[in-house]
This record gives structure tokens, C-alpha cells and sequence, in this order.
């Protein structure tokens, strides 16, 4: 769809006269570069700096005037999925009056800032449509010198760099413009899912890339972290997130899993100290995320803080915050670096938020925490060939900023019938205890397994308050035993669905909406035997490609797909036997999905507040407000008062004392007194707002703009960029 019409009617300062779309960005580049302090004027790396801080020294939209904002312009990219299955969770960088992001098919797109007329389109499938596996994406990632400036992004297993005055691939970066993630991991991974949702962080002539990679029961590429010459694309450092021998760390994993092992990887972004050139890398779970019997140790350096030398990948400190996780806990965001006061000393520190909604705070260059951190014993494991770490570290302050047990005294009361459908289900499952390890009769994950924090992430201001957003929702993760049913190691299709589709899919094959998975109950009806064969090894939209599979195993899954209710019944879709292999020959168990726990009514089964948001006093780690964020309006209409909403993507923190966050299931955007929490301003966007806003000015006017790409939590999708500013005073 040509969304050039859309534009032209929402774009109402678009020039009439037509201009070429590199001599365009060259005259919004030249105008943007007259203005003076243009640092402080642009949003010009993800996350608005280096440190990730979210912050803006900009103030011309403040409290006493932000209840005048009002809609600036609109860009429609037109390339929205059918079935609100895509989305846009880009934070936008803005430099010298151009901005520049993704859209909803993963094009890159440079728009005046000013107008949002769009000046140039990068299609990295080149008109071809999505191919592959290839997510979304958060951000994008700028490096120049001089004239030679060029943006760096992924889409599917491709790094690509391309001219940012023009769209076009950097000839002399990799192959014509690209790199192949997948390549200079150590070990073919060729068959197996590696992409990159979070821009990777930029230091000198250096790109390191965040990578995404499989995290369920089948094969998983490695997480290792690397950098990248911005000029050539090579190879420069790799750092071994799991050791290889005679690497520190080895010796907290089985001596062969460095051949094996997957994930321990940084998918949420970096961020880089310039001054001290040190690169700080929040990294994920190792594979499997929930039975680790085949990686018994620690597990350095999954789940952890690194901090290392940016032009050479060598670790300088490390802090883990699981050990040896069985509960996906990845990192979920870049750190923060902030500086705070103790004892009249500044302090550069980095704060950490994690997703079971804890704030850890380091000293920026020794890695020595600032608040007390103590090692909490806890439950050992019941499941076959697994040894839970039995102590956890959990910091004194400051206090976690979501509810950490869920208690009969939490059980929803919403209604009598929504608290007696939970209290039932509440009765058949273990006890929550802090860290309950994962087990065949279903065990409860709060926060759930989206955080707490979340990829969002949170914001830092200068005073040294850190201000996130957490979403509070029970999770019920359930363990499925995968064992072959034949001696001989055969595997049916039903065992080979368990173990490598049952995670997203569900074992009952329902799907999962708000995760924008599909059910599978009548996939006949929709796609025929060799289309499903094809797109096991293919993936598509957020499915990765299980590539590694034999023909022989991905026709047995499609059969089992297929003749699901036969086989259930004894029929011959139960008796399809393929060989094992190394599929299921390491891991003897699955689990039924991503389930959010909720009740009756499709509300969370626990009482409300639902999603808050906080600020929290990095200094002394006190808290200095929390409020709800979000409304379900039918509840709303109850008189019930506000019980906030689950919601993905961050806030930003202004000079003008403000905060800016959309995130809500309830597809607003607000702005909040930075000071008190008070909501000042909101409006309704055309789409959820699942992204981090980014604020700039351009002309002697500040915008705040937001990508509306909606599409999570079975909510719309949407394609637009939508900016807000002041009423011109022209």
C-alpha cells in the first residue's frame, strides 16, 4: 500500500514543491546543523545517550504548559500485517532534524522531523515481503565522521549499514551492505534461530550487536558477544558468554557445554561509558530456560552484568543476579548509568532492573554494589536430572517495585466468581515461595515472565531518581515430560510438538493471542500439508525456524498438526515414529506455553494495581512516589478506581520536569509530573503506543513523538509515528 497519500494529508508544513530524497535530507541535515547545541537538541542514540538514561536537557514543554500539546503531524508507513499481527517498538533517533526508525514490516525510513514527510525507504527484503523470521525491532543505531554518516540496524539474521543521507547499503560493510549474524559464533548455527530485536551500542569505529536467540527445549545458537569495525563490518572481539576451556567461568558449567549450550546472550541492548571506555552488557538465561540438567554449575555468564573494555572485550567486572536460572529471568534493558550522592561524594554508578522487579546499583568502575545484596536460600528442584543453585542474591534496597509472592490474601476479588475460578486453581498448585523451581504440577512465576521490568526499561535524571514501569501478573509455567515413548529412541509427532512448538502454540494447541500466536485447532483449513512442512523450517513473523529438523521430523509434526484429534484418539497420527536424534535425546522435558494466570473475566488473577508506575531515590533508595498506570475503562465505569494495565516500552524525563510513557494496554499516552506522579496530560494514540517516546527540537520547537504500531496483548496494529508539539506560534 502507497502510504505516500496518508502522509501528504497529515504532514500539513509539507513543502509543495517536491524534493529528491537525497536532496532533501541533505537541506533538513544542512538546516538542523545551524542550530546551535544540537546535542541537547536531538535524540541521537537509543535511549537518548550512550548511558541509556532516557533523559532530555530539553525544557520549552514543561508543566505549566504540557496541557497544550497537541498533534503535530502523523506518518502512516502502510505496511501493517492483516490479523494485528505486527507491531512498531521503535525509539526513533532524531539528528539535526531528521528521524529516522522502523516501521511495521521492518523498512528503515528517514522523515522530517519537522513535518513527517518521509525523504527516503530502506526495504532490506527488497520489495520481497517478510521473509523468514525476522520479529521486530527497537531501535536503530548512528556512527559518523565527518560527511561519512551511516545508520546500522537488523532485520531477520542480517546486520545492515546503509548511507544515512540516502537509504542506501554501504557497499564496503560486509557483503554489499550486510552481515550474517548467524557467522563467527564458533560453531554452525546456520540451522538455528539468531536475530537481533535491540539496536546494538556504538564506541568509536566499534558496533556491538545485541542478539536474540532460541531459548526453548530444542538446539540453541550461543549468546556470545561481539563487535563489529563500523567501516568493513569484520569481526573485531568476541567475549565467550559461556567459556570456552581455559576461559574464566568455565569451570561453572559441564565441561562440554561450550559445544552445546545455548542463549546466555544480550537481547535488550548495551550501554558505554565513553569516558572510561567501558561497554556494559546485561545478558539473558542460558537454553533451556527451564531445565538446566545438561548446564549443572552456575552458569557464568548467563544472567549477568558485564562490564567490559569496549575496544577490547575483556571483562573488567561481572555481577550474576540468578544462578543457574531456571525461570527465563534475563536481563530485560540496558543498564543506566547515573551518578548519585553518598555521603556528600559523587558516585558514577549503573543501576540494573531486572524482571522480577529489583533495582540493583553498582559502582560504575569497581562493580561494588552501593546497597547491601544478601544470598537467599531457596527450594531445590524435583525434576528428573536437575540441581537447583540452593542460594539467590536479592538486594536490600532499594525494596523490589513488584510484589514478589502471590498469597490467598492476593487472589483477585474483581468479582465472587473470578476469585472463586482463581481460589481453584490456586488450590492445585504448589505454594509460591520466593524462586519455587519449575515442576510438572505448575508452578507460579510473579512477576511473570515478562517482568516486572520489562524492555522498556527505565529512566534516570540528573538528581539520580530512576523512574520504571512494571507490569504485575501471575504466570503459571507448567513442565512436560518429553521422554521417547519407545525404547529404541523414536520419537512421535506429538512428542517432537511438545518439544519444540508446545512453548509458544500451547499443548493444546490454542495459540496464544496476546503473544500474536496463532492456534493451530484448525490450521488445516488454512494451510495445506507441504505449506506447513515449509514453514517449520522457514518461520514467519515472530515463529523462528526450526531448520534444524529433518524432513522426516517436520512432516511428522505437520501430520501430528493435522490429525491432532485422531492421534489423540489412538489413531494413526499417534504412530508416526521419526528418529530422536539430538532433538529430544538431551532434554526430557517441555513446558505448555507462556500462560498469563487470568480469571473469569480476562482480567489478571491477582488484586489490582496491575501495572504502576515508580520513582525511586537512587540515593538513599527510597521511593518517592508510585501510581498506578493505566485504566480498564469497563472497571472504570464500575467505580472501581484505577488498576493500572500491563504495557511494554519505557518512559523518557525531561528538564521541564516532566515524564512521558505510552506503554498501556489502554493505547494512551501520558505525561506525568516528574516530581509527584501526577498525571498532567494523556491522550488517545491511533494504536497502542508499545515503544519508548524520544523528544528533539527542530526550528525552535520541541516534539515528542512516539511509534503507534500497537499489535501486543490481542490489542490492534497500527503503522504511524505520531508527534506532538506546542501550538506554533507562527
Amino acid at each position: 500500500m502507497n502510504s505516500e497519500p496518508r502522509i501528504a494529508q497529515c504532514a500539513s508544513r509539507r513543502n509543495s514543491n517536491a524534493l529528491t530524497s537525497r536532496g532533501a535530507v541533505a537541506l533538513v541535515w544542512m538546516l538542523g546543523c545551524l542550530n546551535l547545541g544540537a546535542a541537547d537538541r536531538d535524540w541521537p542514540i537509543y535511549l537518548g545517550d550512550a548511558g541509556s538514561s532516557h533523559y532530555s536537557a530539553l525544557e520549552q514543554i514543561n508543566t505549566g504548559n504540557v496541557q497544550r500539546l497537541h498533534v503535530a503531524w502523523v506518518y502512516h508507513s502502510g505496511d501493517a500485517r492483516a490479523g494485528n499481527l505486527s507491531q512498531i517498538q521503535c525509539n526513533p533517533l532524531i539528528i539535526h532534524g531528521v528521524l529516522y526508525g522502523t516501521t511495521a514490516g521492518l523498512n528503515l525510513v528517514a522523515l522530517d522531523a519537522a513535518t513527517g514527510h518521509q525523504l527516503w525507504r530502506f526495504d532490506p527484503f527488497q520489495g520481497a515481503g517478510r521473509v523468514g523470521s525476522v520479529g521486530v525491532n527497537r531501535g536503530v543505531s548512528y556512527w559518523a565522521n565527518g560527511p561519512d554518516r551511516r545508520l546500522l540496524f537488523c532485520a531477520d539474521h542480517f546486520l545492515y549499514e546503509v548511507n544515512a543521507r540516502n537509504g542506501e547499503p554501504i557497499a564496503s560493510f560486509g557483503n554489499r551492505g550486510k552481515v550474517d549474524i548467524k557467522k563467527g559464533l564458533g560453531r554452525d548455527v546456520s540451522d538455528l534461530f539468531v536475530s537481533s530485536t535491540s539496536p546494538g551500542a556504538v564506541y568509536d569505529n566499534l558496533y556491538f550487536l545485541s542478539t536474540r536467540v532460541g531459548e526453548g527445549p530444542a538446539p540453541a545458537a550461543p549468546g556470545h558477544i561481539r563487535a563489529y569495525d563500523v567501516r568493513t563490518g569484520k569481526l573485531v572481539w568476541i567475549f565467550h558468554t559461556i567459556p570456552h576451556p581455559g576461559e574464566a567461568g568455565y569451570d561453572t558449567w559441564p565441561p562440554d557445554a561450550w559445544n552445546y549450550v545455548g542463549g546466555a546472550n544480550c537481547w535488550a541492548g548495551m550501554s558505554v561509558d565513553k569516558k572510561r571506555g567501558m561497554l556494559f552488557v546485561p545478558t539473558g538465561s542460558a537454553s533451556f530456560d527451564f531445565w538446566g540438567g545438561n548446564r549443572i554449575g552456575k552458569d557464568l555468564f548467563a544472567d549477568c552484568l558485564l562490564a567490559l573494555d569496549a575496544r577490547t572485550g575483556h571483562l573488567i567486572w561481572y555481577y550474576q543476579f540468578v544462578h543457574h536460572d531456571l525461570w527465563d529471568r534475563d536481563l530485560p534493558a540496558p543498564p543506566d548509568l547515573v551518578t548519585v550522592e553518598r555521603d556528600g561524594r559523587r558516585i558514577d554508578a549503573v543501576a540494573q532492573t531486572t524482571k522480577s522487579g529489583y533495582v540493583f546499583l553498582f559502582n560504575r568502575q569497581t562493580g561494588k554494589p552501593l546497597f547491601p545484596i544478601k544470598e537467599r536460600q531457596v527450594p531445590p528442584s524435583d525434576l528428573q536430572g536437575e540441581v537447583a543453585w540452593p542460594t539467590q542474591p536479592l538486594p536490600v534496597r532499594p525494596a523490589p517495585f513488584a510484589r514478589q509472592l502471590f498469597t490467598y490474601n492476593e487472589i483477585t476479588d474483581i468479582s465472587p466468581a473470578s476469585h472463586r475460578a482463581v481460589l481453584d486453581r490456586f488450590a492445585r498448585l504448589r505454594p509460591h515461595v520466593l524462586f519455587a523451581p519449575p515442576s510438572t504440577q505448575g508452578t507460579i512465576i510473579l512477576p511473570g515472565f515478562d517482568g516486572g521490568g520489562e524492555w522498556g526499561g527505565a529512566a534516570v535524571d540528573p538528581d539520580g531518581v530512576l523512574y520504571v514501569n512494571e507490569n504485575e501478573m501471575p504466570w503459571v509455567l507448567k513442565m512436560i515430560p518429553t521422554g521417547p515413548e519407545t525404547p529404541d529412541k523414536l520419537a512421535s509427532g506429538r512428542q517432537l510438538f511438545t518439544q519444540v512448538c508446545a512453548a509458544c502454540h500451547g499443548a493444546n494447541r490454542k495459540g496464544n493471542p496476546a503473544q500474536n500466536v496463532p492456534s493451530l485447532v484448525d490450521v488445516g483449513t488454512k494451510l495445506k500439508r507441504s505449506a506447513i512442512i515449509s514453514l517449520i523450517g522457514t518461520g514467519r513473523g515472530v515463529m523462528p525456524s526450526f531448520a534444524f529438523l529433518s524432513r522426516q521430523q517436520k512432516t511428522a509434526i505437520a501430520d501430528y498438526v493435522l490429525g491432532a484429534r485422531a492421534a489423540e484418539a489412538g489413531g494413526a497420527g499417534s504412530k508416526t515414529l521419526v528418529a530422536a536424534q539430538d532433538v529430544l535425546g538431551r532434554i526430557p522435558y517441555s513446558f505448555d506455553g507462556y500462560n498469563r494466570w487470568l480469571d473469569t473475566n480476562g482480567y489478571p488473577a491477582i488484586k489490582p494495581p496491575w501495572g504502576t508506575l515508580s520513582a525511586i531515590d537512587l540515593n538513599t533508595g527510597a521511593y518517592r512516589w508510585r501510581v498506578p498506570l493505566g485504566i480498564v475503562p469497563a472497571l472504570m465505569a464500575r467505580g472501581l478506581p484505577p488498576t493500572g494495565v500491563e504495557g511494554y516500552g519505557g518512559p523518557i524525563v525531561t528538564a521541564g520536569g516532566l515524564l512521558f510513557i505510552g506503554a498501556t494496554k489502554d493505547e494512551m499516552f501520558r505525561a506525568f509530573d516528574r516530581r509527584t506522579g501526577k498525571v498532567l496530560w494523556q491522550t488517545k494514540l491511533p494504536a497502542g503506543g508499545y515503544a519508548t517516546p524520544a523528544t528533539y527540537m527542530t526550528g525552535g520547537r520541541q516534539y515528542v513523538v512516539i511509534a503507534c504500531g500497537g499489535g501486543k496483548m490481542g490489542t490492534r496494529s497500527g503503522d504511524a509515528y505520531v508527534a506532538f508539539a506546542l501550538p506554533d506560534r507562527k
